[in-house]
C-alpha cells in the first residue's frame, strides 16, 4: 500500500512498530537513520521512547533534523510518544530542553496531573481509554471509549487546543492524541495496542495526509 519510513535515532524497540505496520498490509517499511531513505519515503513514522533531551541529541547527531521537519510538511507523517512529545517547542526535563518547535507548547512532568492522587504511579504504564474530542480519517472504525497503551513520564500540553483529538485522564486529562493536517501524533502506542492500535495504523497506511478536523 505505501512505502514506510520509521526513523531509527537509536531510541526505543522499532521492530515492534515495524511488524505492526507490515501486519497491517504496509508495503517496504524501512527501519532507517538515512536522511535520503526518510526524504524519499511515501510515509514517515517518528517512534520513540526515553527523554526529549536524549532524543534531540540523536537526531541532531544523526543528521535528521531536518528531513523529518521536511517530512512533517509534506506528507503523512505519525508520531509515537516521545515522537509526539519531540514535535512541542520546549520539554521541563532537565531544567528545560529545546524540541523542534513544529507545534507551540510544552512538554510537562506527569506530576503535575497526579497531585493529590498518591495511588497514580508514575510513568503511567497501562490501558487507558481515550475521549475523542474531534473526528479524524485515522479514528475510522475505533470505537469511542476503546482502550490504548501508554508509557510515559511526560505529557504534551500545546497552546493551540485545537490540535488536541483525544484526551485520556490520569489523575486530570491529557491530550493523547494531536494533529493538524497530514500530522498525527499519539502519546499511546498503537503498535502495543491490539486491535484498536492496529485499526489505527491501518488507517494511517491507507491515509492520503487530508484532514478536516470536525469537533
Amino acid at each position: 500500500m505505501a512505502r514506510i519510513a520509521i526513523i531509527d535515532y537509536g531510541m526505543g524497540n522499532l521492530r515492534s512498530m515495524a511488524k505492526a505496520l507490515e501486519h497491517v498490509g504496509a508495503r517496504e517499511v524501512v527501519v532507517t537513520a538515512d536522511a535520503q531513505t526518510v526524504a524519499s519515503a511515501e510515509r514517515v513514522v517518528f517512534p520513540g521512547q526515553g527523554a526529549v533531551r536524549d532524543c534531540m541529541s540523536a537526531l541532531q547527531r544523526n543528521e535528521l533534523i531536518d528531513v523529518l521537519c521536511q517530512s512533517a510538511a509534506e506528507r503523512p507523517f505519525l508520531g509515537v510518544c516521545m515522537g509526539m512529545q519531540a514535535l512541542m517547542s520546549v520539554s521541563e526535563e532537565n531544567e528545560g530542553v529545546q524540541a523542534l518547535d513544529l507545534f507551540a507548547g510544552s512538554v510537562r512532568h506527569l506530576r503535575h496531573l497526579t497531585a493529590g492522587h498518591q495511588e497514580l504511579k508514575i510513568p503511567h504504564m497501562g490501558w487507558n481509554t481515550l475521549h475523542r474530542v474531534c473526528e479524524h480519517p485515522l479514528w475510522q472504525g475505533i470505537d469511542t471509549g476503546a482502550w490504548f497503551y501508554f508509557v510515559h513520564s511526560y505529557y504534551v500540553a500545546p497552546d493551540d487546543e485545537q490540535l488536541v483529538l483525544a484526551h485520556a485522564e490520569y489523575g486530570a486529562k491529557f491530550a493523547a492524541a494531536i494533529g493538524r493536517d497530514n500530522i498525527f501524533a499519539t502519546q499511546f502506542h498503537p503498535e502495543k495496542s491490539q486491535r484498536a492500535g492496529l485499526r489505527l495504523l491501518e488507517n494511517f497506511v491507507r491515509w492520503d495526509g487530508s484532514a478536516q478536523n470536525r469537533c
